[in-house]
């Protein structure tokens, strides 16, 4: 096998760029953990668990009444994706149309965190997180951990400035300020 020495170059250059003061693409889930994990926020673009950030805050009484029809198609729509992809972990667009696929590139994203959490299996006792960014750290409790979501792409495109990922609280109370440049989640 040929290793292409310029290519390897380029992937080193890519994840380990904080050694020259830009940003590392992953975020490590550890410490009071039983599996600690590596998320790599770039691949989830085509990610079903996603979340638009224009729909991310928006309370269910702000939305406006549909008609009974379309509710039940939207409905069905959900339940048979959700039949089909249970043993889909992560669930991942199968097939997607050229259109959706352009619709998608061009989108801002959140992700949940809990899924990963539930993942990496958080052992008891733990009750709070340490957000390690690019310059300090932040202590949160394991309850608001639990209910945030990742920033992860704007305009789609991975968050580059401040990124890897940015945490969002799912009450939207940091909306305006979140969380910038997390790049390791530590379970105290």
């Amino acid at each position: 096998m040929k290793f292409n020495t310029k290519s390897a170059i380029l992937v080193n250059e890519y994840y380990n760029r904080d050694r020259k003061g830009l940003v590392q693409m992953i975020v490590q889930l550890t410490g009071k953990v039983n599996y600690q994990i590596t998320l790599d926020p770039t691949v989830w673009i085509f990610d079903d668990r996603k979340i638009e950030m224009e729909n991310a805050f928006t309370d269910s009484t702000d939305l406006p009444e549909e008609d009974s029809e379309e509710a039940l198609k939207r409905a069905s729509t959900r339940w048979e994706r959700e039949v089909t992809q249970q043993s889909s972990k992560p669930p991942v667009n199968r097939s997607i149309n050229r259109f959706e696929k352009e619709q998608i590139l061009k989108g801002t994203y959140l992700m949940p965190i809990k899924d990963f959490l539930k993942t990496a299996e958080i052992e008891a006792g733990a009750s709070q997180a340490r957000l390690v960014l690019n310059n300090e750290e932040k202590i949160i409790s394991l309850p608001l951990l639990k209910d945030s979501l990742f920033l992860f792409a704007e305009n789609g495109k991975p968050v580059k400035e401040n990124g890897p990922v940015h945490v969002y609280f799912a009450d939207g109370s940091n909306r305006d300020e979140p969380i910038k440049g997390v790049t390791k989640i530590i379970i105290e």
